[in-house]
């Protein structure tokens, strides 16, 4: 069956802390830590996450200005 490992993002102008949740409604949910707010180490977050072919679906809350300044978005 395929499972999506959903990411919890709480972004802020300098750092982003980061939380999973994975295998359902039952499954685990953990923090994952908390990174820098740079696009290139959020990208390579996420090709971590996804490894195994792992889909990714994303949500975050940013108070918009600081997703902005950090020139990282997420599409939808």
């Amino acid at each position: 069956m395929d499972t999506i490992t959903y990411v919890g993002l709480d972004v802020h102008k300098a750092t982003a802390a980061v939380a999973v949740a994975e295998g359902g409604r039952s499954g685990e949910i953990r923090q994952v830590g908390v990174f820098e707010n740079r696009p290139e180490i959020l990208i390579k977050l996420a090709a971590r996450l996804s490894k195994g072919g792992r889909r990714l679906s994303f949500c975050y809350e940013d108070g918009v200005i600081p997703a902005r300044r950090s020139g990282f978005a997420i599409a939808g």
